[in-house]
């Protein structure tokens, strides 16, 4: 596979749409500095998923869109599109059919990325899948750009591991193993939720089976309540019914009492209304003699107001005329003062008028005078400027011929000294030996290779064993996991067990506990501890003995029996190990306690009880069987002459026997389990230690193989200096040689230039001479004109000053003279309008002095009228006030007739409520037993006669306490039970599932690992072994080779050490730019060998390189491109010269770039024809 073409539009600087043709395997892309050249590398690079917009040398990824220059406007979106010619099936999978693969990259100025596969719209990861294992990719090894060689040497161990990596193919896997975590941790994640959710299930349940055991009991207790509480409503009912009635009568007795109170009400309000009328009337007569008082009051406070406002007008008017004089005398002493101001301006003005015209021509004089002196130093500074320009030809002549000369004299010498330089290097161009040393390392090469191989081989060896010995690690490990996992599942169960049995066979209560605990009793064994029955009859033991299984066992009662009395409460069962009794045959069937195994007598204690196999058989038994015999089913159904008995689980003591056979089994079983994971556990250590060993085994071999490797490159390297050494001695030689006769062709030339040189240096000279005398007379003719305008200057400056001085005082005064007079005129209008305004004032005055004596007149009579009015006043108001007083007595009495009718109402409306609520309360026990389908009147008919409320409300709080002590009641549990049980077994499914999925995961990782190892380690061997060989071609000589930083080949770093010819530095860092860059091409290449990408572009590699390294970078690259399609970009000549195509940038038009493309091989064509 190889890049076939580029189309770029709107990308950075390539604004237009440009397609770059790719024809053979060494194009070049040449152009100046800020062409656009390495945009077409950031080109692939971003269409191959490169997600930075830092390493696209932009701040965001919308900064790839072409943004405007001085001649165009920016674009909205950029695209990229690589077409990859595929003929030779490199792509494989669903795309080996194409001969032809596009991939195209779209961006919008909403930063809206899109991409394309052959024209189909595909996602980022879909590219990069696409070229994972190729050595492609947006940061391969295959794209080197400039300042990435350093970097690359520079780089830390785990990014540097990132290229072998992809030289390995194992780009792939790391991504699949990535995938395949994500999935085993969102799979163990729903594996702890369906774990919760499982645990949570499991308490639900054991609640639910609880709940549906207190549904029942609630149902009829509820029944029972139902029936008392309706003879209770209807009791109430009879009760309410009679205060009812009671309430009726009380209510017709206050009606009666309201109707008298109503009717005295009435009289009363007719006596108010008749007050009210002379109230009425009483009231409008003082109103009209009040009115006639306050009107009279009004004038003589309209008139005394009057008189004041005269008087206060004429004192105002009395100030004003004051003011209006004394403005009037200030304005006149101003109007005098500006006046004689006025007068000395004017006799000043005729005085300087005529010095002004008198300075004004003797400053016109000398301007005349500073002119001609002026022009006189201009004709002089023409004639200086001309002379200088002749006179500086011949100066200027002799300065460059002296300094070509001293520059002549300066290249003879190094030329002389270039020579003998070249004559010595000559002579020291020896290589006496070195054919012999160069057989020597060849041999030594052979016997190391063949060591090395075999160390190989013994290192497989050891491989192969280790996998073997992991493999039956990993067995006995899983194997052991599962034993442990057992054995926890089954001490769980044995816990759950014994806390259960312990629980069964324990006393509940307190009393009995503490009785056995002060007669030394508790730890005596229970009677279930001590029997043993047959499999299948535990039930039916368990039916007949009952609660005598949690039996305490003692060595006779006669020890006890003094000391029962002391227990109080509570229930206890002693047991007699010791007694014994006859037993009778067993005629009819076999006995009980044939199946039992016990300490004590079994016989006696089952005596008289037959076994049978089920139901019908022990009905058959049950015909012949005496008073005190009896016979009881497998499961546990227990029948006599007169009875039968069937006992099912009800509380934790059922099923303690076949708890106490199954804990003795868990213990067998445990025990077994416990040696097994000890076995398993040894086994799995000594595989451990066996792995170790052999693992310390394979890295000693490893390291010498290491050492050999490292010894024979070091001794490749040797000899690979020592034949570069030979050519370039033989090559130094003959060109030293060419120098040195190029040397003296150059002296010869350099003494003929310096020769001429000297003899146009001697015209100069002379020349100069010459212009001397001329000089000093210029000089002299300058000194006497600079003092004539200087005098000029001076006498020029005097004039204009005083001339300037007497033109200012003049437009001083005359601007003072023009404003004092505008001021008079104001003044003069000023005093005029005060004299008019002083006059008014006078009249005024004497106007307002006569009204004030009618207004007292008029005051005197007013206050006569007001005292007679006044008396027929309060004649009205005393009228007024009497009838205004039986007015409120009649009121009063009415209020006290209303307060007593509202008493009676407000008795009346208490107990109609009364009675209402009464009635209420009937209606709804009605209401409410008919909803509950109940009728009243059968209920009181059932009732018998003398049933009281007290004994049903207690009968109902005592069923209360029994409804309470059920605790919360689920009416639901039986159908959530079964539902969720159903749920339960369907979650276990799924546990299941989800740990099947989760191993093979698990398997996958372990798989994809173990690949990667392998892959891994061969890579880089190969690619060490790579370098070793590459480095001294490319140095001359000197060696390097590759180092792993950490043990584990999943995560471990990868360093670079090299040793350029002659050096032994302890670093990478400490090489030069041009070793480093050297270094980094012999990394790279070794890849390549390894590897080969479809392509590989390089951007100024060449650039920290001297010509003789250009050279063999130039051979190198030639000889790959046999297998690697290379894109290089270069400014180096050697370089441009290896292509078969050179791809032009220009920027002829500013911030746009332009492609131009030329054929090596056309070109030379048709330059020799």
């Amino acid at each position: 596979m190889r890049l076939k073409c580029i189309k770029l539009a709107g990308f950075k600087s390539f604004v237009d749409p440009t397609t770059v043709n790719f024809p053979s395997n060494l194009c070049a892309v040449v152009g100046p500095n800020g062409c656009g050249k390495s945009n077409i590398i950031d080109a692939v690079r971003w269409v191959m998923g490169e997600s930075s917009a830092k390493n696209l040398r932009g701040e965001n990824m919308t900064d790839v869109i072409f943004n405007g220059s001085s001649g165009r406007k920016p674009v909205g979106q950029a695209s990229i599109e690589l077409v990859f010619d595929n003929s030779d099936g490199t792509l494989l999978g669903e795309y080996a059919a194409f001969t032809e693969i596009s991939i195209k990259r779209k961006v919008t100025r909403d930063a809206q990325n899109h991409y394309y596969l052959n024209g189909t719209k595909c996602r980022r990861r879909d590219i990069t899948d696409i070229f994972l294992g190729t050595g492609l990719g947006p940061r391969s090894y295959a794209i080197i750009e400039q300042g990435m060689i350093s970097k690359l040497i520079e780089a830390k161990p785990e990014d540097l591991r990132v290229y072998i990596e992809e030289a390995a193919g194992i780009s792939k896997y790391k991504e699949r193993r990535r995938d395949t975590e994500s999935r085993m941790r969102r799979t163990q994640e729903n594996l702890e939720r369906l774990t919760d959710i499982r645990d949570e299930l499991e308490r639900q349940l054991s609640r639910l089976q609880r709940q549906a055991q207190s549904a029942e009991k609630f149902t009829e207790y509820k029944k029972e309540e139902r029936l008392l509480k309706a003879q209770l409503q209807a009791l109430k009912y009879q009760i309410l019914d009679e205060q009812a009635k009671a309430k009726q009568i009380s209510i017709r007795d206050l009606e009666l009492r309201m109707e008298s109170f109503v009717t005295d009400q009435v009289n009363k309000d007719t006596q108010i209304e008749k007050y009210r009328s002379q109230y009425t009337e009483m009231g409008d007569k003082f109103n009209e003699v009040q009115g006639r008082y306050y009107a009279i009051g009004a004038d003589i406070a309209r008139i005394e107001q009057t008189i004041h406002h005269a008087k206060e007008r004429s004192r105002q008017l009395q100030a004003d005329l004051d003011q209006t004089q004394r403005d009037c005398k200030e304005a006149e002493e101003n109007l005098l003062i500006d006046s004689q101001k006025a007068e000395g301006w004017e006799e000043e003005l005729l005085i300087i008028e005529p010095d002004l015209e008198l300075v004004k021509a003797a400053e016109e004089g000398s301007n005349e005078v500073l002119l001609d002196a002026e022009e006189a130093m201009q004709r002089w500074q023409n004639e200086w400027d001309a002379f200088n320009q002749r006179a500086s030809e011949p100066r200027q002549k002799a300065e460059v011929q002296q300094s070509r000369i001293q520059h002549l004299e300066q290249v003879q010498q190094r030329l002389l000294q270039r020579i003998e330089k070249l004559k010595e290097e000559k002579a020291n161009l020896q290589i006496d030996g070195i054919d012999e040393e160069i057989g020597q390392l060849t041999e030594q090469l052979a016997e190391l290779d063949l060591v090395a191989d075999e160390k190989r081989s013994r290192v497989e060896t050891i491989t192969e064993q280790l996998d073997q010995r992991r493999n039956d690690n990993t067995r006995i490990s899983n194997e052991l996991d599962q034993v442990r996992s057992q054995l926890q599942t089954m001490r769980g169960r044995h816990a759950s067990l014994d806390a259960l049995q312990q629980a069964a066979l324990g006393e509940k209560n307190k009393a009995v506990t503490q009785w056995l605990a002060a007669q030394n009793l508790t730890n005596q064994p229970r009677l279930a501890e001590s029997v043993s029955v047959q499999e299948g009859w535990d039930k039916a033991l368990e039916t007949v003995l009952g609660n005598t299984l949690q039996a305490v066992c003692v060595k006779g009662l006669d020890a006890v029996t003094s000391v029962i009395g002391n227990l109080t409460q509570g229930e206890l069962v002693l047991f007699d190990t010791t007694a014994k009794s006859a037993a009778s045959d067993a005629k009819k069937a076999a006995l009980l306690s044939s199946k039992v195994t016990a300490d004590w007598d079994a016989a006696g204690l089952l005596n008289g009880i037959y076994i049978a196999e089920d139901l019908p058989a022990a009905l058959q038994l049950r015909s012949q069987l005496s008073a005190h015999e009896s016979v009881i089913t497998k499961d546990g159904i227990w029948l006599g002459a007169h009875w039968l008995r069937v006992a099912r689980d009800s509380d934790a003591s059922s099923g303690v026997i076949a708890r106490k056979q199954e804990i003795e089994e868990l213990s067998e079983k445990i025990i077994d389990a416990e040696e097994k994971v000890e076995t398993l556990s040894v086994q799995l250590e000594e595989g451990r230690q066996h792995i170790k060993e052999s693992e310390q085994s394979r890295e000693t071999l490893r390291r010498e193989a290491d050492e050999q490797s490292r010894r024979y490159g070091e001794l490749r390297s040797q000899l690979s200096a020592k034949q570069v050494r030979v050519e370039q001695v033989s090559m130094r030689r003959e060109r030293a040689e060419n120098e040195i006769r190029e040397a003296r062709e150059q002296l010869e030339q350099e003494a003929e230039h310096l020769s001429e040189a000297r003899m146009i240096l001697s015209e100069a000279i002379e020349m100069m001479g010459q212009d001397t005398d001329l000089r000093e007379d210029l000089l002299q003719q300058r000194d006497d004109i600079r003092t004539g305008l200087d005098q000029a200057r001076q006498r020029a400056r005097h004039d204009k000053d005083k001339a300037h001085e007497l033109a200012m005082r003049f437009q001083s005064l005359k601007t003072q003279l023009d404003g004092i007079r505008l001021g008079i005129g104001r003044l003069r209008e000023q005093t005029n309008r005060l004299q008019e305004r002083r006059e008014q004032l006078i009249a005024t005055l004497s106007e307002n002095r006569d009204p004030i004596e009618e207004y007292k007149l008029e005051l005197d009579a007013n206050l006569g009228k007001r005292l007679s009015v006044e008396a027929a006043l309060t004649e009205a108001r005393r009228a007024l006030e009497t009838v205004e007083h039986e007015l409120r007595n009649a009121e009063q009495g009415r209020n006290r007739a209303e307060q007593e009718v509202q008493a009676v109402r407000a008795h009346l409306e208490q107990e109609r409520l009364a009675a209402q609520r009464f009635e209420d309360q009937r209606n709804a026990i009605v209401e409410q037993l008919e909803e509950e389908d109940l009728n009243l009147q059968t209920i009181i008919a059932e009732i018998p006669e003398g049933t009281e409320i007290k004994p049903i409300e207690e009968e109902l709080e005592a069923l209360a306490g029994r409804i309470t002590r059920l605790g919360p009641i689920n009416l639901a549990a039986i159908d959530e039970y079964k539902t969720e049980s159903e749920r339960k077994n369907y979650l276990d499914a799924q546990n299941a599932d989800l740990n099947e999925a989760l191993e093979t995961l698990e398997n996958a990782i372990r798989k994809i690992d173990r690949e990667t190892r392998t892959r891994f380690k061969e890579t880089f061997d190969q690619v060490n072994k790579s370098l070793q060989e590459l480095f001294p071609k490319v140095f001359g000589g000197g060696h390097a080779y590759l180092e792993l930083t950490g043990e584990d080949l999943l995560d471990t770093g990868i360093t670079i050490m090299a040793r350029p010819p002659g050096k032994r530095n302890s670093t990478i860092h400490l090489l030069s730019g041009g070793e480093k860059a050297l270094t980094a091409i012999a990394l790279v290449f070794s890849i390549f060998r390894l590897n080969p990408a479809p392509f590989c572009m390089l951007d100024e590699v060449d650039a920290p390189l001297d010509d003789a390294n250009v050279g063999r970078y130039a051979r190198m690259v030639e000889e790959m491109s046999a297998q690697v399609q290379f894109i290089y970009i270069t400014h180096n000549k050697n370089a441009m010269e290896m292509a078969h195509q050179l791809l032009g940038v220009t920027m002829h038009e500013p911030g746009v770039s332009r492609l131009v493309t030329v054929d090596v091989d056309e070109a030379a064509e048709l330059a020799a024809s």
